[in-house]
């Protein structure tokens, strides 16, 4: 057990960045030792967040990897992608272990990476080392892994809503339907016209149609759980929401089944998962309830007409899509309990 570990983030002064140090700063067990972010450095990293005054103030530095590994032995980068595959590499050669939020880890073959993201991978000898950072699935391999991939929000939220069904085998890995909402936030903090006020505001719009980068990371692990290829219709949609997600997930089941065995295998299936809430049945989750916290929710219906499973999973795009797992990741890497700093309930109003 790690007393006091330290920890550095690159990248901090994003939104993912920022949501960590507002979970971390206060722990009793991880120090915050170097906040690294180029636009800010120089600054008190309280005066980019003024709601973090008197609780973190350290000042952000820039990024020079000697300078920073002196400071920290567990690195979270929240960096663009391309970006963590040409940084990250030097801190796994000086020992550090690493927590990285971007895409360029998440894939099994470098070749689909490459295809979707359209960028050649600085670092394809590390793809096979790196372990995909879903508690829920791989808890076992983060334990005593040097590269975690934490997901992407929307494979979050989507592929533990379809997981139980897909590996009980109770519904069809062909012709799978994912229809999904994001607040604002998941873009992260950037002023582009299309996610400025004007632009978002009473406003509800589809993007990324057929072609949105989150989809092949889905099929990824779909494909994993039921050792079958799965391909996934995705559709991605921002809504006027600063945080939180909900997605809406259509299979086919493989036979007719009652609504209450469903839910029955869901619960069992989660029966051990300390964030994973399933709702009872003829309840379904709803954004203001996982707002704010590391929990997904998770409500299960059938159409009895079509003989379809409709699956209702929400979370938070920057806790449990983000940094509330990220911590549960670095909980679980550093032998802490890997609820530590993240009960705390949705803040609902």
């Amino acid at each position: 057990m790690i007393k006091m570990l330290k920890l550095g983030i690159i990248g901090a002064t994003g939104y993912v960045g920022a949501e960590i140090v507002r979970l971390l700063a206060l722990r009793d067990d991880i120090k915050i030792t170097t906040v690294v972010s180029n636009s800010f450095a120089g600054q008190p990293f309280s005066n980019i967040y003024p709601s973090l005054r008197g609780i973190y103030d350290n000042i952000c530095d820039a990024l020079d990897m000697d300078e920073i590994s002196e400071k920290a032995d567990y690195f979270i980068t929240a960096l663009p992608h391309g970006v963590s595959a040409s940084i990250i590499p030097g801190l796994l050669e000086r020992g550090k272990r690493v927590i990285d939020h971007s895409g360029d880890f998440r894939f099994r073959d470098v070749k689909v990476y490459e295809k979707w993201y359209k960028v050649t991978h600085n670092a394809p000898d590390l793809i096979n080392k790196a372990v995909y950072g879903l508690p829920e699935l791989y808890r076992n391999d983060i334990k005593t892994a040097s590269l975690v991939a934490d997901p992407g929000c929307y494979p979050t939220c989507s592929i533990l809503g379809i997981a139980p069904a897909l590996k009980n085998g109770i519904v069809s890995h062909q012709d799978i339907v994912i229809n999904a909402v994001s607040g604002v936030s998941g873009a992260g903090r950037k002023s582009e016209l299309a996610y400025s006020f004007c632009e978002t505001d009473e406003n509800f719009k589809a993007y990324g149609i057929g072609n949105h980068r989150h989809t092949p990371e889905i099929e990824q692990e779909l494909s994993l759980i039921c050792g079958k290829p799965v391909m996934v219709s995705f559709t991605p949609h921002l809504a006027p929401l600063k945080r939180g997600m909900l997605v809406t997930s259509y299979l086919n089941l493989n036979s007719q089944m009652s609504p209450t065995d469903i839910h029955s295998l869901y619960e069992d299936y989660y029966r051990n998962e300390p964030f994973v809430r399933i709702m009872p049945l003829g309840q379904f989750p709803e954004i203001k309830y996982v707002a704010g916290s590391n929990y997904i929710d998770i409500g299960i219906a059938v159409d009895h007409r079509l003989n379809k499973l409709i699956v209702i999973s929400a979370l938070d795009n920057l806790g449990k899509g983000s940094a509330g797992q990220a911590v549960q990741a670095l909980n679980i890497m550093a032998g802490f309990y890997e609820t530590k700093g993240l009960l705390t309930s949705g803040l609902y109003l």
